[in-house]
């Protein structure tokens, strides 16, 4: 068996340039990029089950398209089996029977025009993975494979639930026997009563089919349901990882703090002693001086807004976390205000 990773990650950026206006070229300002991937580095091995987090907006999808080559990358790499993707004009040279990706809403991923059985022959016959004459047979085995009826075959999209299309949206995506799925909120756009199907398929899936999974949410509880390894995004970049149950047992970054108690809890009367999230997100085209999490941190002190902090990682059974905070494996230091922290303008 291969010891090189599924994936590699090194130094990935994805920037993109806004137009100038007229004003601005006269002015001599110069372009600015929103900054949604801004120097990422991370690998995944073979048959892990990694989990991606972060708030809406923060670069995870964007990540995800630039694993999968959809995006071309304003700078870094990304390896598939030790083997570079680079896509060109909004076309992909990776071998996609390494890497697919499952989108986050299944009715606009999938053709209205076309009936399941015709996208998943589709994505056959483009592929070449069956002949002609057993196209048919596998159509129906991946059916089978998603835990979905045979008649399903002849439904268009629009005759089916949302957990439904979700699920012919993976077995389009398995077609291919891709050895890694990045699955980008597959459950965000589900009703909450078909969300924990939808996952505990992935799960089943994962281990039948000896797949590396990717999932990328933005609910940490959605993670923790399927993800031995966790990696917290903000702001284009890594700031916490480590194995899922220990980060969320004690979480180093106040931003993962937040993050926790974001998750719905059962427990009448209780409340959480760590603050939630404080304030919007600074723009992702002019990032906060220092640590891009300082304007909203209630533990901000003065070297946050001078040096941005890199990955820390643990010592002994920590050694396998990091954490991008100055106070990462300390006690923690005295909050101080919010509204201390510099403009980022």
């Amino acid at each position: 068996m291969s010891t090189t990773p599924v994936l590699e990650v090194s130094g990935l950026e994805m920037h993109f340039p806004l137009r100038r206006s007229g004003l601005s070229v006269v002015r001599g300002r110069a372009a600015e990029a929103v900054r949604a991937v801004d120097g990422v580095n991370f690998t995944i091995e073979r048959g892990e089950s990694v989990g991606l987090v972060g708030e809406s907006g923060c670069g995870k999808s964007t990540l995800g398209r630039c694993i999968v080559g959809l995006y071309k990358s304003t700078a870094g790499e990304v390896r598939l089996n030790g083997v570079p993707v680079v896509a060109s004009k909004g076309q992909r040279n990776a071998n996609p029977r390494v890497a697919q990706i499952i989108f986050q809403d299944p009715y606009s991923s999938l053709n209205p025009r076309m009936t399941v059985q015709q996208a998943l022959m589709e994505a056959l016959h483009v592929h070449k993975t069956v002949t002609r004459q057993d196209a048919e047979r596998r159509c129906s085995e991946l059916l089978d494979l998603v835990r979905l009826s045979s008649r399903v075959a002849e439904a268009y999209p629009r005759q089916l639930s949302g957990g439904q299309r979700q699920r012919v949206s993976i077995a389009r995506a398995l077609a291919v026997e891709p050895e890694l799925l990045v699955a980008d909120e597959p459950v965000s756009a589900l009703d909450v009563s078909v969300q924990a199907t939808v996952l505990n398929l992935l799960a089943d899936l994962r281990k039948e089919l000896g797949l590396t999974l990717l999932l990328i949410a933005h609910n940490m509880a959605v993670v923790r349901h399927v993800c031995d390894r966790t990696m917290v995004m903000y702001l284009g970049r890594i700031i916490e990882t480590g194995p899922t149950e220990r980060l969320i047992a004690d979480p180093q970054h106040p931003y993962t703090r937040a993050l926790l108690t974001a998750i719905p809890r059962l427990t009448p009367g209780h409340r959480s002693e760590t603050p939630a999230l404080l304030g919007d997100p600074p723009s992702p085209i002019r990032l906060p001086v220092g640590c891009r999490f300082n304007p909203r941190c209630s533990q901000v002190a003065s070297i946050c807004h001078e040096t941005e902090p890199n990955l820390i990682f643990g010592a002994g059974e920590d050694a396998d976390r990091a954490a991008a905070c100055h106070f990462a494996w300390t006690d923690p230091v005295a909050p101080t205000t919010v509204s201390e922290a510099p403009s980022s303008q």
